[in-house]
């Protein structure tokens, strides 16, 4: 019985632990305030696409989101790294 409860118990855990490990941080993606993360806080991006602001995206997408290109024409991505681009 407390082996069937312990199994019970590590089964409910497995969905969440792997939801986790599924997402990544994307920077330079997020439109102006609607980012997860930044040095000022979640929603305070003030630029779309600010280089420094991410959102939680599927794992291994942040680099093929399709995003609008750059005022130059450069083609923009997001990063799983803060980008210089784009500062708030």
């Amino acid at each position: 019985m407390v082996r069937f409860a312990l199994a019970m118990l590590l089964a409910a855990g497995l969905p969440a632990a792997a939801h986790a490990q599924a997402r990544e941080k994307c920077f330079g993606v997020a439109p102006a305030g609607r980012n997860d993360g930044l040095a000022g806080g979640p929603g305070r991006s003030t630029v779309d696409f600010q280089g420094d602001a991410w959102v939680w995206v599927p794992a291994g997408t942040c680099a093929t989101l399709a995003l609008p290109v750059q005022d130059d024409g450069t083609p923009r991505r997001g990063a799983i790294l803060p980008l210089a681009r784009d500062p708030g």
